[in-house]
Order: structure tokens, then sequence, then C-alpha cells
């Protein structure tokens, strides 16, 4: 059975082997979230000690109510002071707190075998096809000028080479006096991607088109 390494009081050799441990393991998850993935450096440093903070804080609340109430209160203000991430870099800071709890509470083995089977399961994952998006979907950004209608401009072109097609911004450029519509579009053939730019080209009098993958908002953390 996994048992913790503390006892009543937290003797400065356990507290030693669990911050070490937090370290470890700190590294260890960043080194997978790093693996086959864009990232910061202050990021990844981030995430290599924040188990190591989680695991303190953890260790001097040690049961004290009073204290653990202050410590949700001051998380609660930090968590308001930053900038919103991707599912990706939230899901590993969340990974780097649970192991920082499992170090707090004396878990090490744990925590050791919660981040080898992780570690197993992302890489499975990237690996296999799941989650990922068809190469078919792109995103589609057309400028035209401001005296055409936008609505329905395109409606013919994308019935003959797409299966599906919606817009989904206007924005105005170029002092008011060009639009730039964005659209999400399904290809029927994915050969055909240029033939529908040349049919656009021709409909928007050779003005800025671009035609590539989703794209994703993200913000640094």
């Amino acid at each position: 059975m996994l048992s913790s390494i503390l006892g009543d009081t937290i003797t400065w050799g356990s507290f030693f082997v669990c911050t070490i441990c937090s370290f470890a393991l700190g590294i260890a998850a960043a080194m997978i979230y790093m693996y086959n993935s864009s990232y910061t450096k202050g990021f990844a440093v981030t995430l290599a000690v924040m188990p190591s903070i989680v695991q303190i804080v953890i260790m001097m609340v040690n049961g004290n109510l009073g204290t653990g109430v202050a410590v949700m209160g001051a998380f609660s203000l930090v968590r308001f002071r930053s900038a919103a991430g991707s599912a990706k870099e939230i899901g590993a800071i969340f990974l780097a707190m649970a192991i920082g709890l499992a170090c707090g509470t004396g878990y090490i083995a744990a925590a050791i075998v919660f981040l080898i089977i992780y570690a197993a399961v992302i890489i499975a994952l990237n690996k296999l096809p799941f989650g990922r998006t068809s190469n078919f979907v792109k995103e589609l950004k057309v400028t035209i000028p401001e005296n055409l209608d936008y609505s329905g401009i395109f409606d013919d072109i994308f019935g003959e080479y797409t299966v599906q097609s919606e817009l989904v911004r206007v924005k105005t450029t170029n002092m008011g006096s060009l639009y730039e519509l964005t659209y999400r579009i399904v290809l029927a053939d994915l050969s055909k991607e240029k033939q529908l730019i040349d049919q656009i080209r021709c409909r928007n009098g050779n003005l800025n088109i671009t035609c590539g993958r989703e794209t994703t908002c993200k913000d640094e953390l």
C-alpha cells in the first residue's frame, strides 16, 4: 500500500527528501511538457519549480485550518493576476500542483508512479491521431473592396470546392476602405485548394488571400 513518509511531526530529514523529490519530479514534468510542443524558457522553469513551492506550502499548513484558508485566499489573488493560458499549459500547471501536493503530504511513491503513468499516456496520445484536426479544415481570409456586398459573395465557389463553409469574422482594414473576411471551410478535395484561391482572386480584384490551418488564441502565462 502507498504510505506517507511523514509522521506526526516533520523532521529535517523528511523535509529534505520531499523537497529534493519535488524538484526532481518538477523538472521531469517540465521535460514532459516540452516534449513535442512550443514553450518559453520562463514557463518551463516555473513549471519545474512549482511542485516544490506547493510542497512547502502544504507542509507549513500541516492540518492548520486557519493557515489553509489564508493560503487559499492568497492563491485566489494570484489567479486573478494571471493571463489565461492554453489548455495544455493549464493541464501542465495542474500536474505540477498535484506533484507538489503529493510531495507535501509525503506520498513520494504515489507522485513518482503517477508521473510515470502520465508521461506514458501523454507520449502515446501525441503519437496517435487522437484529437488531431483534419487537413481539410482551413481558415480562409479574403480581402475585398468596401463597395462589394460580402453577404454570400463566394457561396457559389464554396459550393463547388467545399463541403462546409462559415463566415466567422468581418474586419475593416486600410482605414475602412477594405473588408477582411475570415471563413472556416472544409475542402472537398485538398488538391483543389489552388483552384479555389484562383476563383476567389478573380472575384475580389486580386487582393490579399490567406489560406491555412485554423489558428487558436494562446496567451503566454
